[in-house]
């Protein structure tokens, strides 16, 4: 047995994993990869973007251009699996651009906002 530390989105996790000697590891068949769109570009010179983290639905857009967040403020809600998802601000910034609306599909990576 050996012991690791994990950490998954800051939350550190204690796993203990079996290793097993001489047995075979019969690898699974890769799925299809989907056709991922590619994000939208930033505007040159801008400042840190803020990705969707997963595909989904916009349920609601908190900011717009010129307005001064916290680090922690709520930009927008992702509909992600039935779920609702705040994507909040990372840091202490003002909003350079909002590059979604409610109601739109996002895919994983899309630009939602670019903070300046």
């Amino acid at each position: 047995m050996k012991q690791y530390r994990v950490n998954v989105n800051g939350t550190m996790y204690e796993i203990t994993l079996e290793v097993v000697e001489g047995a075979e590891i019969a690898a699974a068949p890769a799925p299809a990869a989907a056709p991922v769109a590619a994000p939208a570009a930033a505007p040159v010179g801008a400042g840190e973007t803020v990705a969707a983290p997963m595909p989904g639905n916009i349920l609601a857009v908190n900011v717009k251009a010129g307005d001064t967040v916290k680090k922690g403020d709520v930009l927008m809600v992702l509909e992600a699996m039935k779920m609702e998802n705040e994507i909040m601000a990372p840091r202490d910034a003002t909003v350079v651009s909002v590059n979604t609306s409610v109601g739109a599909t996002v895919d994983t990576g899309a630009v939602l906002c670019v903070l300046g």
